[in-house]
């Protein structure tokens, strides 16, 4: 499994302009969170590159939005970087905490596509969320497709949405999920996520700060 896919510029639709200067919504702009994450920790491409196990090259590439991180990259940006997952996804400079609302239209969230997972980030005109919602479709069909467990900071809330999945976690045994069914789990304990149905399975996935 690679380390990065196309650029989300290839992959959206042009963001819509600004029509509330009070709201002050932003688009996501992952390559940049990562370099001001990276600069603020006064880390180099290289030392960067060795926190987080990713080549160089594909950090720069990050970083520009020549390519958009799989989910596997952006779990070793966050262990790399000491931060959790959610922090690449928004702005900590937007101090706004209430008050707030953001309504994503059916098939209108950010597509985010992985070797396994084809994920749609959702309510991402929000900046500072405490929780990051998203949608994904599961390619997977085979624990083996995975190079390892996936880990990351927080806590995660899993519904399935369409089709059936196989939910393998690191200290329990795997269990098969129904549409309708759901889980809710301690995000740095393995797990991974498969369909088992004849077509791919939907779940919808919020994971906490």
């Amino acid at each position: 499994m690679t380390d990065e896919t196309p650029a989300f510029s290839s992959m959206i639709d042009k963001e819509r302009e600004q029509k509330s200067t009070e709201a002050n919504v932003a688009p996501l702009q992952l390559g940049k969170r990562v370099r001001e994450i990276r600069l603020a920790n006064n880390l180099t491409l290289e030392e960067a590159s060795r926190r987080t196990g990713l080549a160089r090259s594909t950090l720069s590439k990050i970083e520009n939005e020549q390519i958009s991180p799989t989910f596997q990259a952006v779990q070793k940006l966050a262990t790399g970087l000491n931060i959790d997952i959610p922090q690449l996804f928004v702005n900590p400079q937007d101090a706004r905490t209430s008050g707030r609302r953001d309504v994503t239209r059916f098939g209108e969230g950010r597509p985010h596509p992985t070797p396994t997972y084809e994920h749609e980030i959702l309510a991402n005109q929000l900046t500072n969320k405490k929780m990051l919602p998203y949608k994904s479709t599961v390619r997977a069909r085979d624990f083996d497709q995975y190079p390892g467990w996936v880990r990351h900071a927080g806590e995660e809330f899993m519904l399935v949405l369409k089709g059936k999945v196989r939910f393998y976690t690191e200290f329990y045994e795997p269990v098969d999920l129904d549409t309708g069914d759901s889980t809710y789990y301690d995000g740095t304990m393995g797990h991974a996520l498969v369909s088992i149905s004849e077509e791919d399975a939907e779940v919808l996935w919020v994971t906490s700060n």
